[in-house]
């Protein structure tokens, strides 16, 4: 692996295509904003399911080198954990029950690893849903894709604290049948009464199935990564959108199909739409909070200014 020279504190971005992220124009201006001191950011880029070695060569890296602060993960959060879990010093609650890591951290010594998405999926997921929605329209889940983010969002929708206030039914889909195995095991420790079926969806005509029986106003979740680190949409075009529903696309960069493909119902099916971009801002925030150890509230005008600076950084204002 080509590993960077880095002559500041620095965290390190483990991805997919690191240099298209928005992060790249947006961690410095944070870095500023912040007044974190010259603070960098570095990319490693990883082929999703690389191999455990690859991953293992990067941690060693993270806790050797005196200037690697720490590092967010993303699309490798299951895979880098199973590949390295006995090589962090301290594991956090979440991390540990959803088997995954997205953010590690030498800020207190030794290296921390920690789940951070679904305190970010929860506060996404509060910023599109409306509060009441599932408990007022009866409505489903369907989340195609069964990674640490499809943990995340679902395993904020089946909590008992959301009392009435939870789909009627889950759908997860995905094209690995031990993916789906691994959500699964993690739904059945949480001890929920939402009901869940897993479906196998191999070809998109799978998952076209899945949303033709969805009930009206039903959430419907792209976790899959198509559209950012492979071309396309879990979905055909001929999918059918239920009346009134949320679709959500994590993606908020590339090709980015699933959005247009739901945009495009917007008047015929009163489809409203959402991307990744409040999901990557809290992401990113829960991170840096956590290696940085600076204070950044989750909302209210401080965390809204936080946004605005990475808005007019990557050409979003």
């Amino acid at each position: 692996m080509r590993l960077p020279s880095l002559d500041a504190p620095t965290l390190l971005f483990i991805g997919v295509t690191t240099s298209q992220s928005s992060i790249m124009k947006v961690f410095p201006e944070w870095s500023h904003h912040l007044g974190l001191q010259g603070a960098s950011i570095a990319g490693l880029d990883f082929k999703p399911h690389d191999r455990p070695e690859r991953y293992r060569e990067a941690v060693r890296f993270l806790k050797s080198e005196p200037n690697a602060a720490g590092a967010l993960v993303t699309t490798h959060k299951l895979d880098l954990y199973a590949a390295c879990s006995d090589m962090f010093d301290k594991i956090d609650s979440h991390a540990r029950f959803m088997s995954e890591v997205s953010c590690l951290s030498k800020r207190e010594g030794g290296l921390a690893c920690f789940a951070k998405d679904p305190a970010a999926a929860g506060l996404a997921l509060g910023g599109f849903v409306p509060d009441g929605h599932f408990a007022r329209t009866g409505s489903d889940a369907f989340c195609m894709g069964a990674g640490g983010s499809a943990i995340a969002i679902t395993w904020n929708l089946m909590r008992e604290e959301r009392g009435e206030d939870r789909p009627a039914r889950i759908f997860v889909s995905n094209r690995s049948e031990a993916r789906l195995e691994h959500i699964q095991s993690v739904h059945l420790r949480m001890g929920s009464d939402v009901p869940v079926e897993y479906v196998h969806a191999p070809q998109a005509g799978d998952n076209d199935r899945v949303l033709a029986g969805l009930k009206p106003g039903s959430l419907v979740v792209n976790a899959t990564g198509l559209g950012k680190d492979a071309p396309g949409s879990p979905l055909t075009s001929a999918a059918l959108f239920p009346e009134a529903a949320l679709a959500w696309d994590l993606n908020y960069r590339g090709d980015i199909v699933f959005l247009a493909q739901s945009r495009s119902q917007s008047r015929s099916r009163g489809v409203a739409s959402e991307d990744g971009w409040r999901y990557f801002i809290h992401g990113w925030a829960q991170a840096i909070t956590e290696v940085f150890g600076v204070e950044l509230p989750t909302c209210g005008p401080r965390f809204e200014e936080f946004a605005a600076v990475a808005a007019r950084a990557a050409g979003r204002a």
